[in-house]
């Protein structure tokens, strides 16, 4: 049975398809037969880097890159996800929280020296704007950016959950600075990794998003440049900004979650025989399935409709808000139900489904939990801020 249950991507182009296409092969044979084992040991599969590069995944919906439109990075995002929340987290960071940020606000100097790498995959960026004190409220960062007597500045702080930062060879930090760049405020850095001062550590024992490099990063006295910072960078507005781009790609990619779940379940549902049926012929397994599938082609539903606005530069972040809180509690709810339609074998690694659920308990709470997106819309639907 197909999942596009309304046919919902049926009328979508060739080209918009052959990203895509290209993702699902490459992932089907070179990491979907071993992505239980990746999880299990808690292992991003780094040698594949260059390829995702050469496949066209890295910078893929930037102008002077793929160029490709919304729909089209959307279901790439999609395919990555299906295979693991890990492997979407790792091109979406590089792709939307990275590149873009160079792209739109970095100096000439700055974009030619890091996108063409990055697009590549020979080099790798992170993104650190979360600290161990601040997570939903990033307006109180402290990691702070100081002026130095003689130009340059002085790095200090704390870094928590930065995606790719064990990989990484440059990061975006965002830090507080102060008077020699107008009033306080939060601004952005191309941070180089190797500098002195500057320590990372890999974030372990993790029970979810295993298959991803989550890293601290420590900031002690870090020397700076005056061409570190990010020059078009103008406040907490401009982190945003880029999140907002990331999170277009997440209510994309838990779509591929989704499916994955539902087809695994529908399969075992099908074959498996209790009393003497298989259990697909029993009215509760088809409730659960029918579910299943209305949450699914909703999703699919809003992120197409999503897409269209992107393409048509009225997207809002309000919206993207809307998605992510939607589709990836849709997510949930499917993989929750796939995980307990196969009964015993649900808890097996071998089988998935509890992977993307555990996975995407981190989806659900990154890039904005869906207290914080809903807190979002309200402020949009009355005017009215309950932030603070």
């Amino acid at each position: 049975m197909t999942i596009d249950y309304v046919e919902t991507f049926s009328d979508v182009a060739d080209a918009d398809w052959e990203l895509a296409r290209r993702t699902r092969e490459f992932l089907a044979t070179e990491i979907l037969p071993r992505v239980g084992d990746l999880y299990e040991h808690g292992q991003f599969p780094a040698e594949i880097i260059p390829t995702l590069g050469a496949l066209g995944l890295l910078g893929a919906p930037l102008a002077g890159f793929g160029n490709l439109s919304p729909l089209a990075w959307g279901l790439a995002c999609r395919e990555l996800e299906r295979v693991d929340s890990g492997l979407r987290s790792f091109v979406s960071v590089q792709t939307c929280l990275v590149m873009e940020t160079i792209e739109r606000f970095g100096s000439p100097e700055q974009r030619e020296e890091w996108l063409p790498a990055l697009a590549r995959g020979e080099s790798v960026g992170c993104f650190a704007l979360t600290e161990p004190g601040h997570g939903s409220d990033p307006a109180g960062i402290e990691v702070t950016a100081s002026p130095v007597s003689g130009g340059g500045f002085r790095l200090s702080g704390h870094k928590r959950w930065s995606t790719n930062g064990t990989l990484a060879r440059i990061a975006v930090v965002w830090a507080q600075t102060d008077s020699r760049l107008g009033s306080r405020g939060i601004r952005g850095f191309l941070v180089p990794l190797d500098l002195p001062g500057v320590e990372v550590r890999p974030v372990d024992r993790k029970l979810s998003l295993r298959v991803s490099a989550s890293s601290e990063i420590l900031f002690k006295d870090v020397q700076l440049p005056d061409a570190a910072l990010l020059p078009g960078t103008t406040g907490l507005g401009s982190a945003l900004s880029a999140l907002n781009a990331a999170r277009f790609s997440i209510l994309w990619g838990v779509l591929g979650c989704a499916e994955a779940c539902y087809e695994e379940a529908l399969a075992h549902v099908t074959q498996r025989e209790q009393f003497g049926r298989p259990l697909a012929g029993f009215q509760l397994v088809q409730e659960q399935l029918a579910e299943m599938v209305d949450r699914i082609t909703t999703a699919q539903l809003l992120a197409r409709r999503l897409a269209e606005l992107k393409a048509a530069g009225r997207l809002r972040h309000q919206q993207v808000s809307l998605g992510k809180k939607h589709n990836v509690a849709g997510a949930q709810d499917v993989a929750r139900r796939a995980r307990a339609l196969l009964g015993a074998e649900g808890i097996l690694l071998d089988r998935h489904v509890l992977r993307h659920l555990s996975n995407l308990e981190t989806v659900a709470t990154y890039e904005g939990t869906e207290q914080i997106h809903l807190l979002s819309i309200g402020a949009d639907v009355t005017g009215i801020s309950a932030f603070r």
